[in-house]
Parts: C-alpha cells; structure tokens; sequence
C-alpha cells in the first residue's frame, strides 16, 4: 500500500517527506492523514467496518429535524416556495377581494374551476397548503435567528483570537524591519489599529485585531426583518378591512357595515373596527379623446365632500391612481357610470318606488345594463331589467347601442318588465344587480306578446296587467370606490428598509483580522531596545479580494507613524 504523504514545511531539505517528520511531530494525531501507513492499519480498517452505528431514537429524529427546519438552506427554499405559492393569487380571482370575479370564473370555466377551487388556489392567502409553507418559514427563520444573536452576542464580547505562531501562512504577509524598539512599536500598532475601527488585544509582543462584526450584525437584521414582513403581513394584516361602494350623486355614504354593498373584514377585523366618518358624491367630470375611431378615457374627476365627526363638510377630488385617505382609509376610484331616475306609481298614482338606480358599464361607451326592483306597494312583486344608452343609436339588427361615453338628450331607457317573487323575504343576501329569473314571470319585453318599454328622461309608461305606471325622471352619475384600511404600511416600509439596509451592510463589509508581531532582529535573546522585525498579516472570514492590499496599507502606515509622518486616519494627530 501506498504511503499517504504530503509537501509539508518540516520535510527534509531535499523536498522529500520520508515519514519521519509525522512521527516526531508530538503536535500531530496518529491518525493524521499525513501519517505513514503501519502494519496495523488493515486490521484497523476491518474493526472499522464492524463499527455499528448508534440509533438516532425520537429524541434523535426530532433533533435532526429541528436542525434541517432551521438551516439557512432550508429557509431560502421556503422563501422561494412562498414567492411560487403566490402567484396563483395574482392569476385567478380571489373570494377575498373579488367575489364576483370568482363567479364569473365559474360560471365561464366550470370544469377547470373544480380542479383550482379543490386545489384551493381562489382563497390561496388561506389555503392550508400556503399557510403551511407560511408558518414553516416563520419557524425556520426564528429557528435560525436565536441561536445566532446569542453566538454573535458572544463573539462581540470576546477578545480578538491570540497570534498564530506563524504569520507566513496567512494573507498579505509582509515583513519590515525597524530601528524602533519592540514595545513601541507593538503600542503605536496597538494605537494606530484602534484608529482604523479594530477591536484590539495585546499579547506580549504582538497585536490581535478584527473588525467587520457589522457583517454579521447586518445578516441578522435582515433576516429579523424577514420575520417581521411575516409578522406583519400575517398577524398585522388581519387586522384590516375592504369593502366597495357605489356612490350615487347627492346621496350619502356613512362608514357603519349595513352602507357597504360589499364587504370583505381580515380575521381580526370587526364591526367596530370601522372608522366614523362619511362620503359625498357631488359630481363626477370625465373627459375623453376620440381617438381611432373609438373614444378613449383621459381623465377621470370625482369630487366628493368628506366629513368625520366633529367637523363640516369639506371638498375633495377622488382621481384614478391617486387615493383619498379619511378615516385611517383609503378610498380609490374603480368605476363610473350613470344611475337613471325612475318612479314606480300604484294604479291609483301612489309612488312606491323612486330613485336612482345605478346600471353597471359594459363597454367603453358606457351601454349599462341594471335591475330595478319594487318589492313592496303593488298586488305583485315586480322588477324591471334592462339596458340605458347614453347616447343611442340604432344597429344593424335593430337594437340599440351607444356611439358615445356621453349623455347626450335623447339617453333611453330600455326595460323588460318581470312578476313574482323577488326572494327578499327570506332574510338572505341577494346580488342588487342581477335578477334571479326562477321565480318570475316575465310580463313585457322579447320573448312575450308584449313589448318592452322604452323611456327617454320625461316619459312615462303604463305597466302591464293595470300593475301601475313607470316613469324615466332624471339621471345621475355614480361612482364605484374601494375603501381600504390597512395597519401594515408603515410596519412593511420600515421591515423593507430593514431588509435593504442589512442586505447591503452584510454584502459590503468585510469581516477580517489582522496580527501585527514585533521580533527583535537579533533573536529571542538580543535587547528588546535594539532593532525590531515586524510582521503583519491578516485573515478573512469569506471572500475579500482587498486583505492583501489592505495589510499592505497597514504596514506602509504603521512604518510612516513609527518614523514620525502624520498619520492620515487620524488628522491633526503626529
């Protein structure tokens, strides 16, 4: 067999290692990978091989677990994980925050809807499979984190390691020799490191510094950060609410949970964690562009009058990407479109319905379709579904369409006419802009003997059946807003500034030491006031491409300040 040797410095002057050198080294283990091969070896290697391994047992298992969790290995994963999870949220409509989105989705795709309603990806932010990956990466990173802050706590309180004996197997070894004794020379380093940011250690004729914990510390209040963005998206976060509104002209909004047409709380979100305060549509001012043969949107103004206990009524603009914030909310600008006046009278003329009723946009040109409903008043439930043109125009076919987003005087009001019951007796929600079609019989409009009713602003018209007359008495502009309330902003910007922050510092600082030893050129035995060797070096803890120039810097300077040139780090100092 082979010996199994290595180039070692204690080998013989011709370069080549007989073994000896790893025999009479007391310092090195007898089964140093440098130690010659004996005749004991093979027997050695079969007992080896005998050699059962102990069993792990439960204790074992949870250990090793723990330890894989709370690796930064497997934290980077989970991180990653957590970012692919999150894409389905940005896919597919979401029950939390677009409900109607969810049912169109069904209704259009009902077989894939099967599969990624199973899967869990419409409520994805509350699947147990992202909650799980959630919490994994909480624990990993808590896991992670505690153990560190203690070691590092540890090494900032710790002296500097002591000098290696040999200086000549580190980076940037650089020697100099000096007519300055050794003690003033080991306490002008010992200064001059203190200058430069070292922490620093004397032992005996030499000098121990290290800098660069700042890495370290940086590391740690990323990660800490890390936490904290969970923290606030999971815990703060449920703490919020959103809901949407269509705010019809000179009607008001109060911020109480029965004035919300939608409303979607976080988990620890409650009735009394609305805000008092209250919204006003005054008028609403588009503007559009008539470009390509279409009309295209350029701005959108909604001015509003706020007011919150205590004060008056003030005036504001409500402008697409550009929020309103009252209340600790913010308000935001989805939609427009317009909300015909109409009245509904009993064939004695008594009024059971009037008001505006907005009809929700289906195209650029604002061709609206709605429902009216008129629960109470008549021998029979009845309700109205139709089409509003802003500005109509025959089609091809006969119809109806608008040629433009504007009102124009000849807007019409297309209705069918529909009775039976409603379902609003039976204390369940019912969607206010649409119309469930099972119950009802449908009286006037297509598919009947008798026509729909067309209606334009001053018309009225009499319902079938002697039910009672309609009327088309005015229209007003309305406005869709989403009002959002949301404790984690402030709690998100300063985590990120966490995160960048210790990202940069844990890139950019180098951890790294340096040792600085002063030999009397004569010997161990010459006077220590006679010329002095000095050695410098240093050793980083990763990569860090500037040590060697940085010992090389710190030798030129300690040499410029033991012969009396100002020292540069130190201005005003000699």
């Amino acid at each position: 067999m082979a010996s199994r040797t290595r180039s070692d410095p204690r080998s013989s002057d011709d370069g080549v290692d007989d073994g000896t050198s790893a025999l009479s080294d007391p310092l090195r283990p007898s089964d140093h990978i440098d130690s010659p091969v004996t005749k004991d070896d093979t027997a050695a290697g079969a007992a080896d091989s005998a050699i059962a391994q102990p069993r792990l047992g439960i204790l074992g298992y949870l250990r090793f677990f723990w330890r894989q969790l709370t690796s930064m290995r497997t934290a980077l994963i989970l991180l990653l994980l957590l970012a692919l999870g999150a894409v389905p949220g940005s896919l597919v409509p979401q029950r939390s925050s677009d409900p109607n989105g969810v049912i169109a989705y069904q209704t259009n795709n009902p077989d894939s809807f099967k599969i990624l309603d199973a899967l869990g990806l419409f409520s994805t932010f509350t699947s147990p499979w992202f909650s799980a990956i959630y919490l994994l990466l909480f624990v990993s990173l808590v896991g992670c984190i505690i153990p560190r802050v203690k070691h590092h706590f540890n090494a900032l309180r710790a002296r500097p390691p002591k000098t290696p004996a040999r200086l000549e197997r580190l980076v940037g070894y650089t020697t100099t020799t000096t007519t300055t004794d050794a003690a003033t020379a080991i306490e002008e380093a010992h200064a001059l490191l203190r200058r430069q940011g070292y922490r620093v250690a004397q032992y005996g004729d030499s000098v121990s510094a290290e800098r660069g914990y700042l890495r370290e510390t940086g590391n740690l209040v990323f990660h800490t950060a890390l936490v904290g963005i969970l923290l606030t998206v999971g815990v703060f976060g449920s703490f919020g609410y959103t809901g949407q509104r269509i705010l019809v002209q000179d009607e008001t909004f109060t911020n109480v949970l029965s004035d919300y047409d939608s409303f979607s709380p976080g988990r620890f979100a409650n009735e009394e964690s609305l805000q008092p305060f209250q919204l006003r549509l005054d008028s609403f001012e588009p503007k559009y562009s008539f470009q390509n043969g279409r009309w295209e949107p350029e701005n959108f103004d909604a001015n509003l009058s706020t007011r919150v206990p205590g004060e008056s009524w003030a005036a504001q603009t409500l402008r697409v990407n550009s929020p309103l914030g009252i209340g600790g909310t913010q308000v935001y600008l989805l939609g427009n479109g317009f909300a015909p006046v109409v009245t509904v009278k009993d064939p004695e003329g008594a009024v059971v319905f009037s008001g505006a009723v907005p009809f929700l946009a289906q195209d650029a040109n604002l061709d609206s379709n709605g429902v009216i409903k008129v629960p109470d008043g008549l021998k029979k439930q009845l309700a109205f579904a139709g089409l509003f043109y802003p500005t109509p125009a025959k089609t091809a076919v006969g119809g109806y369409a608008s040629v433009s987003p504007y009102l124009s005087t000849d807007a019409l009001l297309s209705l069918s006419v529909f009775a039976g019951d409603l379902g609003l007796d039976k204390g369940v929600a019912v969607n206010a802009f649409s119309l469930n079609q099972d119950k009802l019989t449908k009286l006037a409009g297509f598919g009947t003997d008798v026509p729909g009713i067309d209606l334009k602003v001053g018309d009225s018209a009499q319902l079938p059946d002697g039910l009672g007359s309609i009327e088309f008495t005015g229209i007003q502009r309305y406005v869709s807003v989403d009002i959002h309330h949301d404790p984690t902003p402030l709690f998100a910007l300063l985590f990120a500034l966490l995160i960048l922050g210790g990202l940069l510092v844990s890139l950019f600082v180098p951890r790294r030491r340096v040792w600085i030893k002063a030999i009397p050129a004569s010997g161990n035995g010459a006077s220590r006031n006679g010329p002095t060797r000095l050695e410098y070096a240093g050793l980083a803890r990763g990569e860090d491409p500037t040590l060697a120039r940085a010992v090389a810097e710190l030798a030129e300077r300690h040499q410029q300040h033991l012969e009396g040139v100002p020292d540069s780090s130190a201005p005003g100092r000699t």
